[in-house]
């Protein structure tokens, strides 16, 4: 392995550089981890420095990948023994947090000849995946995204987590088994695969009917067991009738100045809505839509608030002639 085997003869700066080549799988793991953008970037800045500080225990039994694996795997484990509640009652991750697609194409790609790494990769990013596995225990989630996502052997997963391969299997039998209390019912649930032109018009259909404030466009749209909330702010509101009438309630339909950014966030359609500030003479950031869509209808709705623009490389502001 050259030099990754004698890391204590790099300097910090060659160091760096070794470790830098894998940030972004590594960001995207803890994330998955964790469900929090920010939270992801702090865990991988202490992997790096943990990684730093104990580079003599690199012994080049494992690739140098699989070694910072370890240790952002432990990072996280740390940090939700630390200071992660359990999910809200109702099945509400309320510090769920959404990834930016541009980020996630910095990913390496998989093959042609492996459809089924490229679609677990973009099943296991969208947000009812990681809702799902924010239900599960800190070690049992470990467990699961290192085995059915990594592809990690059982061997492998003991030995980093200090546990028998029998512990290890019983794990992620469990594991699967939380998953499924939490998961969309069926496989075809998921977003996965290109986007197609039925979704495309619908997404078109949603930012229309949006900009106008017009309920009842929008309520055509939606599955008759729709799910929407808005982390962090506590409520998942469940049911066609139930959105809708939340969304009168909130003073939907008086809003006026809307204008609307499509982005694609964690694999999933999303529309980014502005809203017009007089004293600014611009469109300033409102809320981001994240949809998921299956069978024509709106099945989930995901309301992000305006912070999240920035991570999401978005606009801070549309000016008035509508140009950025």
């Amino acid at each position: 392995m050259g030099v990754e085997t004698r890391l204590t003869e790099v300097d910090e700066p060659a160091f760096a550089g070794l470790a830098e080549r894998h940030r972004r799988e590594l960001h995207v793991h803890c994330y998955r981890m964790l469900g929090s953008f920010e939270d992801a970037e702090d865990t991988v800045q202490e992997t790096f420095l943990r990684a730093w500080r104990r580079r003599e225990t690199f012994e080049g039994r494992s690739t140098f990948r699989a070694w910072l694996y370890r240790i952002a795997t432990n990072a996280c484990l740390d940090l939700l023994a630390k200071c992660r509640p359990e999910p809200a009652t109702g099945g509400e991750v309320l510090w769920l947090q959404p990834y930016p697609d541009r980020l996630l194409d910095e990913l390496p790609a998989g093959g042609a000849d492996e459809p089924e790494t490229v679609a677990v990769a973009r099943e296991t990013i969208e947000l009812a995946y990681l809702v799902a596995v924010q239900h599960l225990a800190p070690r049992p989630r470990a467990v699961l995204i290192l085995r059915d996502v990594l592809g990690w052997p059982a061997k492998d997963v003991a030995e980093l987590l200090g546990d028998s391969v029998n512990s290890v299997n019983s794990a992620l039998q469990r594991a699967r088994a939380g998953m499924r209390e939490h998961l969309p019912a069926q496989r075809q649930d998921w977003t996965g695969g290109d986007e197609d032109s039925g979704t495309r018009e619908l997404v078109r259909r949603f930012t229309e009917a949006s900009v106008a404030t017009d309920i009842s466009a929008l309520a055509t749209m939606l599955r008759d067991d729709v799910r929407c909330s808005m982390p962090p702010t506590p409520g998942l509101v469940t049911g066609r009738d139930a959105v809708i009438n939340d969304w009168i309630e909130s003073g939907f339909e008086s809003m006026t100045g809307l204008r609307t950014v499509f982005t694609v966030v964690n694999r999933q359609p999303a529309v980014a809505c502005y809203q017009w500030r007089g004293r600014e003479g611009a469109y300033l950031p409102l809320t981001i839509d994240v949809l998921r869509i299956v069978g024509g209808a709106i099945t989930e709705i995901t309301i992000f608030h305006a912070d999240r623009f920035p991570s999401l490389g978005l606009p801070d502001r549309l000016p008035a002639d509508g140009t950025e």
